[in-house]
């Protein structure tokens, strides 16, 4: 991912990035801004479902792995 500073001086002053084209205007760099912002609360949204997910994964995990230790000892036990 681009760094947020990337960004805003890639909107504020494209030559000084590297891209073809004039100096950006107030609006344009506010309306950038917005969406770098926004973007970057989707991808925290994005983050946190996915750290919710693997916990979970890992929680149904654990729980098939202690039910399987369990299986396992009560066979041995018959044995």
């Amino acid at each position: 991912l681009e760094s947020l500073k990337t960004q805003v001086m890639r909107v504020c002053s494209p030559a000084a990035a590297g891209v073809a084209g004039g100096v950006a205007t107030e609006q344009q760099v506010i309306e950038e801004v917005r969406q770098i912002t926004e973007e970057n609360r989707q991808s925290h949204e994005r983050e946190k479902c996915l750290q919710e997910e693997l916990s979970t994964r890992l929680s149904k995990e654990k729980e098939v792995s202690e039910n399987l230790e369990a299986f396992q000892k009560s066979l041995r036990e018959l044995q």
